[in-house]
């Protein structure tokens, strides 16, 4: 890792280097079965993230692109001050070698000729010819960095090699926030320096893919335009009955915006306490994060609310342009209260502002929206538009009198149980 100024921090560095010491390494030791451990590694970087064509290529390709350091950093912000880009001209000099070197020959005495070859060219197609995607990306972003490493190989300078290197730490971003859409915080790990990890899996549902609750849509896409053109924005709360689709508006929110620069970090009730470390961390980067918290409620004994009090409005620390909190609850007022409070009440001089105080988290979020049961037809519509999007077939009095059995059932009606009663039938009907 002392080779390079700024690219010291990945894993991809370390592997970097542990290949280019093989020679070196198994000539001192004279143990020949050394690269085993070293391209077991590589095999499985290349899995995860999806590399193809030129494994070395590709590897080196991800070292640039995955090390968040403070010249990275200042090209994905379209300004690197001119001592930073000097400092770092020795780095890209010496990726400039290393892009050079043919792994081939420089392996040929250590490593055996068939594993060499499929440094060279390595497929992610089966024996069917499907392609494979890497867990580590979206498809997208995978095909992008590997058409990088074809374009950064064929630069004839490190200065070409920088230039397109820039263009892409500003086009699309670089390390966990620029190629990934959503994250989780270890909670372990809360701290001053919050650790945030990338969230591989995420549903591709679109904000089109949700039936009904148009207006709510209409207001959360506009507050989220809003806030990613630079211009005022709230906070918001999605509350309402369960299963009408609150959670899936956010999570498509984030498919239709992530091309926009918006990213999205999931916070469980016990990591509020640490969220101005969490916003600490975001505040100056060029993206645009919303804090998302799903589920939100409190019991009259959880005290947990207060932090997110003082983070929404209310805090010396005022809340940085790149950072919103989206939430949703199934209840309106956030803090639960029971009828023992008014008898308690009776007790408490200042019963109103007591009740104030449970009241307040609700009206600290600028935007709320309402997400009630589908009526009946409503219900229906909804069972019909997506069997029709699956192919499936069906008599319509028949579809609706199987819908209403499966409502009964189960929760009622709403979205989530007309999604579970399509999912049933595609499942018979294998469609």
């Amino acid at each position: 890792m002392s080779r390079f100024i700024f690219y010291r921090n990945t894993a991809e560095v370390k592997l970097i280097e542990d290949i280019l010491d093989l020679p070196g390494r198994i000539a001192e030791t004279g143990d020949k079965t050394l690269y085993m451990e070293v391209f077991s590694r590589l095999f499985e970087t290349a899995s995860f993230a999806g590399f193809e064509g030129d494994l070395w290529h590709r590897l080196l390709t991800e070292a640039l692109v995955y090390d968040e350091n403070a010249y990275t950093i200042a090209c994905e912000r379209r300004y690197a001050p001119e001592s930073l880009w000097k400092a770092a001209s020795p780095d890209m000099e010496k990726f400039f070698e290393l892009f050079a070197l043919d792994i081939d020959e420089y392996l040929s005495d250590t490593v055996p000729e068939g594993l060499r070859s499929l440094i060279k060219d390595y497929s992610i197609k089966d024996r069917g010819g499907r392609s494979l995607n890497g867990i580590k990306y979206n498809p997208v972003i995978q095909d992008t960095i590997n058409r990088l490493a074809v374009e950064l190989a064929g630069a004839d300078t490190a200065y070409a090699m920088r230039s397109v290197l820039e263009d892409f730490y500003g086009s699309y971003g670089l390390g966990k926030f620029g190629l990934h859409k959503a994250f989780r915080v270890n909670a372990k790990d809360m701290g001053y320096d919050v650790e945030i990890y990338p969230i591989y899996n995420i549903a591709v549902t679109g904000l089109d893919d949700l039936v009904g609750c148009e207006f709510q849509k209409a207001a959360l896409r506009e507050n989220t335009e809003n806030f990613l053109m630079g211009r005022s924005a709230n906070n918001c709360l999605l509350y309402g009955d369960a299963g009408t689709g609150k959670s899936s508006s956010i999570r498509a929110i984030l498919n239709e915006y992530y091309k926009d620069g918006l990213r999205m970090i999931e916070v469980y009730k016990h990591q509020y306490r640490e969220i101005n470390s969490l916003i600490d961390t975001l505040k100056n980067r060029n993206y645009h994060f919303i804090i998302y918290m799903d589920d939100l409620s409190f019991e009259e004994f959880e005290v947990e609310y207060k932090y997110l009090k003082a983070v929404l409005e209310g805090g010396l620390e005022s809340r940085p342009d790149n950072v919103l909190i989206y939430a949703t609850s199934n209840r309106r007022h956030l803090v639960r209260e029971n009828y023992t409070d008014r008898e308690e009440g009776e007790n408490d001089k200042h019963s109103a502002e007591t009740v104030q105080e449970k009241l307040s988290l609700y009206a600290r979020f600028g935007l709320s929206l309402y997400f009630g049961a589908p009526a009946q037809d409503e219900y229906y519509e909804i069972v019909d538009t997506l069997a029709l999007r699956y192919g499936i077939s069906m008599e319509e009095k028949e579809l609706h009198l199987q819908a209403s059995r499966w409502a009964l059932s189960r929760s009622g009606f709403s979205g989530r149980t007309a999604a579970q009663f399509i999912d049933h039938l595609r499942g018979i009907k294998n469609v």
